[in-house]
C-alpha cells in the first residue's frame, strides 16, 4: 500500500505551554536545534511522503510557513561568509511539497475539524497519514515510524493507529487501546484507572486513515456531532469506524517524546541532545 500524503494539524494557541506560546508556535518550540514539528516532517520524508498538508492558525506571519520556505538572503549570507557547511541546515527539502490551510481561531474545533479542513481544501480522497505536530517518535538509530505504519496496511479499507506503551502510573492520563487477538482496535478507553485499563498502549494521535475513515470524519464534522468536551474529537469517528472496519494497532519501535508539556519538552531535549 502506498501512502504519499500527510496531514499535520498544528493550529491552536498551545495554552499548556503559555506564556512562551504567546510568541512561538507550539510546534516550533525547539528540541535540540530543530522545531518539534521538523522531526515529524523528517519521519514523513523517510517514509516516502510527497505532500504534507499543515493545518495552521490565523496568526501571521506563520512561523511554520517561514521555516519551510527558502531564505535566499540567509543562504547568500552563509556563502559570502564562507559558511557553506551550514547551507544544508537551512535549505528546504526538495523531495516534498508543503501545503497550508488556515483553521479559524473563533471556536472550539478539535483534531477532526482540522482534518476536515485539509480534506475539503485539497480534495483528498485517498489513504493519508494524520500526525500530531507537537510530539514525535525518536529513533536514535534512524528509520521511520510512519513507514512502519504504512507497511501494516493490508488493504484499501485498512486504517492504522500507532500506540505507545506507558507506565502503569500514567495510564489514567491518556486514551488507552483495547486490542483484539487479531491486532485490531476494538475501543479507545479514555483515561481509565490503571487496574481497569484494557492495555498499556496509549493513543498518541498518529494514524493512517483509509478513504472510508476519512469520509466518516467528514460526516462527523458536517453533521455537527460534537464530542463530550465541546470539540470535534477525532477519536469519535475512529471508534465508530473500528466497530466494523479494520483499524490495525502498531506499537512504536522508537521513543515517544511529547513537547506539549514542560516536563515532556525538557525530557525530549534531554533524549535528543544525548543527556539520557
Amino acid at each position: 500500500m502506498k501512502v504519499s500524503k500527510a496531514i499535520i494539524p498544528i493550529a491552536g494557541w498551545g495554552t499548556r505551554r503559555l506564556p512562551i506560546t504567546k510568541v512561538i508556535e507550539k510546534s516550533m518550540l525547539p528540541v535540540g536545534n530543530r522545531p518539534i514539528v521538523d522531526y515529524v516532517v523528517e519521519d514523513c520524508i523517510l517514509a516516502g511522503i510527497k505532500d504534507i498538508y499543515f493545518v495552521i492558525s490565523e496568526v501571521e506571519p506563520s512561523q511554520v510557513k517561514a521555516y519551510y520556505e527558502p531564505n535566499a538572503k540567509l543562504e547568500r549570507y552563509l556563502i559570502e561568509r564562507g559558511k557553506v557547511d551550514k547551507l544544508e541546515l537551512v535549505r528546504v527539502p526538495d523531495n516534498v511539497n508543503f501545503h497550508y490551510v488556515v483553521q479559524p481561531d473563533d471556536g472550539r474545533y478539535g483534531t477532526a475539524f482540522a482534518v476536515h479542513r485539509a480534506l475539503e481544501a485539497f480534495d483528498i480522497d485517498e489513504s493519508v497519514a494524520v500526525l500530531g505536530g507537537d510530539d514525535f517518535i525518536y529513533k536514535a538509530k534512524g528509520g521511520s515510524e510512519v513507514c512502519n505504519m504504512i507497511a501494516a496496511v493490508q488493504g484499501a479499507d485498512d486504517s492504522v493507529v500507532l500506540g505507545s506503551p506507558v507506565a502503569e502510573k500514567d495510564i489514567s492520563l491518556y486514551g488507552v487501546f483495547k486490542v483484539g487477538d487479531d491486532g485490531l482496535l476494538q475501543e479507545i478507553v479514555e483515561k481509565p484507572e490503571p487496574k481497569e485499563a484494557p492495555s498499556n498502549l496509549i493513543n498518541i494521535s498518529k494514524y493512517i486513515m483509509s478513504p472510508k475513515l476519512l469520509q466518516m470524519v467528514r460526516s462527523y464534522v458536517e453533521n455537527n456531532q460534537i464530542g463530550a468536551d465541546g470539540e470535534y474529537l477525532i477519536t469519535d469517528p475512529i471508534t465508530e469506524y473500528a466497530k466494523n472496519n479494520p483499524m490495525r494497532v502498531v506499537q512504536i519501535t522508537g521513543e515517544y517524546l511529547d513537547g506539549g508539556t514542560i516536563d515532556g519538552w525538557a525530557h525530549a531535549n534531554s533524549v535528543v541532545c544525548g543527556g539520557k
